[in-house]
């Protein structure tokens, strides 16, 4: 088990390492077009970054200011260890500290376990993002 930690992030400081682990995630191990993984709202998004011990970026998500959660990535040798979990959590709090409502997220059909398990519900029909099945979640805060 690794160990690690989750802080929120200013994208100005972090960019290179974020974008580089969500390249190798979405784009290269998923097949996304680059120019659909860079879609021009990272600089406005709240950023969550797990650090290894060795300061290591080796998981990253971002919310929007509606509350849109997306670009959830954990390292692949390091998934199913708690990371995306606590990535997850994070932004979840951060929304809870803007006084938000409800978030939300497009989960692909094979994350959909892992969200219900954070307390998402899903909503909607099954639809395409970058070619891969997703299907809208939402949480209430509160």
């Amino acid at each position: 088990m690794i160990s690690f930690e989750v802080r929120i992030v200013d994208w100005s400081h972090c960019s290179e390492a974020l974008s580089s682990l969500r390249h190798v995630v979405f784009v290269e191990e998923q097949g996304v077009p680059l120019e659909l993984e860079l879609d021009g709202e990272d600089a406005g998004a709240r950023h969550a970054a797990a650090f290894a011990d060795d300061g290591e970026i080796v998981g990253t998500g971002r919310m929007l200011d509606s509350g849109k959660i997306g670009r959830m990535a954990v390292s692949q040798p390091l998934r199913r260890q708690g990371i995306g979990r606590a990535l997850l959590d994070a932004l979840v709090e951060e929304a809870l500290r803007m006084n938000l409502p409800q978030v939300s997220l497009g989960a692909q059909l094979s994350a959909i376990s892992f969200y219900e398990g954070a307390g998402f519900q899903t909503y909607g029909d099954v639809f395409l993002d970058a070619g891969i099945d997703h299907k809208m979640m939402k949480r209430v805060l509160g």
